[in-house]
């Protein structure tokens, strides 16, 4: 079957263009595949890395009709399936079989599918993801570890650093101080090593501001998009449960935003981002410094169109405030506790 592959095409620091290019494939065909053809056969111009074509290296992740994907994993098949079933979602036609291909979010394009992600590697830096021993005497044999304590690490060990979740992350598209998923995953690895020594400034340090994991604004699309299940935000929830049952004191940031996080989710289901900001940063008008730091995050929000104007309920709100409160007098606990 003949596909036209529209491929958005940028030169640095230039605007995006996009050039089709329609190619005979089989429905098992890659999109590497297919990407390949078109450099061999039609435009040997055309940027984009790759390297395995495994699924394995993480280095052809690329937008894939509007999502962050290995181009080497992802077939011409299922994307035209996923694209005719969006459309018959959305009620639109289109006779023609097409695949847009992009490059990765958040990071600048150093050419067409290729980009710079420098920011990616030095964000990873920033939550030191090594194992520290620092603090132990060398021991006469290798630092051991039980089956039980490997397979805390299994989940985290499976990433491949592709930059997919990184490139979805709405977080990092308004705030450029956090570090992003991938870190904050690698980052729950070392938290759970039990070879590590340096927990508590691990956490200490993940616990700084909306650099670390209070920055995440739980979107779920790192999770979505991840090609080996790492499953990001899984992790950084992980993180928050770790500092929480570190701290002793009644009322920080961290405290207010699981409490709020609890109170928003059971009045409306989907959570009031601007409500959110206002009382765990704000502390409910009652930090004023907290307050005034939110407005440059807020005007980059509207900048990017992502800040909520209007807020409606989800549905089934009333059965998720039944859920918690069931499950909040079962355990004896108070909100967000």
């Amino acid at each position: 079957m003949e596909v036209i592959f529209k491929v958005i095409r940028q030169q640095q620091n230039s605007l995006p263009v996009v050039q089709t290019y329609p190619l005979e494939v089989d429905p098992g065909n890659t999109i590497l595949d297919c990407l390949n053809r078109i450099k061999w056969e039609q435009d040997g111009t055309l940027a984009f890395r790759k390297n395995c074509r495994n699924t394995i290296c993480g280095s052809c992740a690329m937008r894939i009709n509007g999502r962050s994907a290995l181009a080497c994993k992802e077939n011409v098949g299922s994307e035209i399936a996923r694209l005719q079933q969006i459309q018959s979602l959305t009620n639109t036609e289109n006779p023609n079989l097409e695949i847009t291909v992009a490059p990765l979010g958040n990071m600048p394009v150093i050419k067409d599918l290729v980009v710079d992600m420098s920011s990616f590697w030095d964000n990873l830096e920033a939550v030191a993801p090594y194992v520290s021993t620092a603090a132990r005497q060398i021991p006469e044999r290798e630092f051991l570890q039980t089956p039980q304590e490997r397979s805390l690490l299994d989940q985290t060990g499976n990433c491949i650093m592709c930059g997919a979740c990184y490139s979805e992350c709405n977080a990092r598209e308004v705030n450029p101080d956090f570090v992003g998923p991938h870190a904050l995953a690698k980052a729950y690895r070392m938290v759970a090593d039990s070879r590590d020594s340096n927990t508590e400034n691990r956490l200490e340090n993940y616990n700084e501001g909306t650099k670390g994991v209070w920055g995440c604004t739980r979107c779920l699309y790192c999770d979505s998009v991840c090609p080996m299940e790492v499953a990001p935000l899984e992790q950084i929830t992980k993180i928050k449960q770790e500092i929480l049952s570190h701290k002793q004191t009644a009322d920080t940031r961290s405290l207010r935003h699981r409490k709020v996080l609890v109170e928003l989710v059971k009045e409306g289901g989907w959570i009031d981002e601007r409500q959110f900001g206002l009382q765990v940063v704000g502390n409910y008008f009652r930090d004023l410094r907290g307050l005034l730091s939110l407005a440059p995050l807020g005007l980059r929000m509207i900048a990017k169109g992502k800040f909520p104007l209007s807020f409606e309920p989800s549905a089934g709100t009333k059965q998720v405030r039944s859920l918690i409160e069931s499950v909040q007098k079962i355990k004896g606990v108070g909100n967000g506790e």
